[in-house]
């Protein structure tokens, strides 16, 4: 779990070096002003690089009748209409 701290703009421009220390370490920090949320410190995620297509191939399979029609049934309970 997260820990989200909650700090006013003054205490976020005196501390601002050891909240970066905390968003680093997992945390993130809500600034407020006259007490009402406006900011949230998260840290960045890292870049993995370009997505490389395939790194599941022959890992995964798609049935064969997976785009086949539902059963009315179940069609029927989508609309509300159950019997």
């Amino acid at each position: 779990m997260r820990l989200i701290k909650k700090v006013n703009v003054r205490e976020a421009k005196a501390h601002l070096s050891r909240l970066l220390e905390e968003v680093a370490a997992g945390s993130e920090v809500i600034i407020s002003r006259a007490g009402k949320p406006v900011a949230r410190l998260t840290a960045i995620k890292p870049d993995l690089g370009p997505r490389k297509p395939g790194l599941l191939k022959g890992r995964i399979s798609i049935a064969a009748d997976f785009d086949a029609p539902l059963p009315d049934e179940l069609l029927d309970s989508f609309d509300g209409r159950r019997k």
